[in-house]
Formats: C-alpha cells, structure tokens, sequence
C-alpha cells in the first residue's frame, strides 16, 4: 500500500517537472524571438518571421546558411516591394549602382557618383542630356541658366553707324560650365538669345570731321576771295565769291 501512494507520489512530481520545464523552454524561446516577431503573423525561432500582415513586405536576410525574416513597412535601399496574393516580399534591384528602385531593373534613385536616365545608372550622361543633381535630362527648357549677358553693341548690317536703327542681342548660358560639362561627359544646351531694336548713330565719326573740314575750307576761301576782290578795282565781290563759276 504505501509503495503504491509513494509511485503514484512520485509520478505526480515528474509530471509537475516536466511541465515546468516545458514552460520554461516556451519563456525561453519567446524571449530569443520577441523582438523579431513583434510584427509577425506567423514567425520561426530560428528564421524570424515567416508571413506578414497584410500591409507589410517581408524582408529576407541571409545569415550564414539560412534566412532570416522581418516585417516592414518600408523595404531598404537596394530593393523593392513586390505585392503577392499571399506575402509581399521585398525583392532585390539588379543593377547594384542602384539604391530605389520600382522594379527589377528599372531604377529610380541611383547610388552617390552615378546619374539616374530612363531607369539605369550611368557614370556620364549620353550625348544629347546634360547632368543636372542626379538626374540627365533631355528637356533644356529645365536647364539652369545662368544670369544674361550685356546688350551687343548696335549693328546692321556689319556697320555699327550710319543708319538710323539696328538690332542688339543678348544671352545667357548653361549655368554649369563647359570644363563641368566635359569631366561629366554631359552636353550643356544651346545657350538662350534675345534681340532688340535699337538706335544707332546716323552718321559716322569720320563724315562729321569729313563735313567739318569742308566747311572751314569753304569759309577761308570765301574770305580770300573777298580780299582778292578789294585788292583789284572794278570787280565786285560777288562775281569773284564762288571761284568754280566762269567769265
């Protein structure tokens, strides 16, 4: 009698044992995973989370031999979010000069030192596209410009006197260099041009000395023929003012 009530004693204190043993594995376990599995449906000691709520992607992280999973909102740079039916996942970008992309091999926001153009990374931009932030563009209506130039001087028609109007322009270039342009391999945009009317001077320099010449010619010989004329008796000033009229 007291040996059975000691076997049935005992057994009762294994059984207490062993469930309590295998609360503490459980404390345990939680305790290794709870961080990982915050934001799990579904999650593994040993591989993190296993499938996401719904709005979330799971993102894959080799360790050693295995994968380890976690749940964000957000993938990291070098990946995009891929929605399936069952579990989004965040996959990788193929090209690894890229740091956003929107799928596989489109890319669209390339690593420091690299230009984003028509999704690809490129280390110049191709001909016909200038290099503006991150970006090549093709649009040169978006270029930055920089500040205009002086007014030319008045012209037409190669002269600039002797008419009474002509043309003046003005322009303005790329605001990044041509040296710039060169070490990125980038094309700079035309440069953008204005033109005005304007006044000119409507006679040169030299006619108006020309004129002014011609007119103290005229007035010394006019005095000198005056003082010819009182010098002869019997002919009258005004037959010998203009000396170019004959007899």
């Amino acid at each position: 009698m007291h040996l059975r009530l000691f076997a049935l004693v005992m057994s009762l204190l294994c059984e207490v044992i062993r469930m309590g043993s295998g609360v503490m594995q459980k404390q345990s376990a939680h305790r290794e995973t709870s961080e990982d599995c915050q934001s799990c449906l579904e999650c593994s000691r040993d591989n993190g989370c296993v499938r996401c709520p719904e709005r979330l992607f799971l993102f894959l992280q080799r360790k050693g031999m295995s994968h380890h999973g976690t749940c964000l909102h957000s993938c990291p740079a070098g990946h995009f979010g891929q929605r399936g039916r069952d579990v989004n996942r965040c996959m990788k970008c193929r090209s690894l000069d890229c740091e956003h992309c929107f799928s596989r091999d489109f890319c669209t926001k390339c690593k420091p030192g690299f230009k984003l153009h028509k999704g690809k990374c490129l280390i110049h931009c191709p001909e016909g596209t200038y290099a503006h932030q991150t970006d090549c563009l093709e649009d040169c209506s978006l270029a930055p410009l920089g500040e205009w130039s002086e007014w030319s001087v008045c012209v037409r028609d190669g002269a600039t006197c002797g008419f009474r109007w002509g043309k003046q322009t003005r322009a303005r270039q790329s605001s990044q260099s041509g040296r710039e342009a060169e070490e990125k391999g980038a094309s700079v945009c035309l440069a953008q041009s204005e033109t005005q009317r304007c006044r000119m001077k409507k006679k040169c320099p030299t006619e108006r000395r020309q004129n002014k010449k011609g007119g103290l010619g005229r007035k010394r010989e006019r005095k000198r023929v005056k003082l010819l004329a009182s010098s002869r008796p019997g002919v009258s000033p005004e037959a010998t003012t203009d000396p170019s009229r004959g007899p």
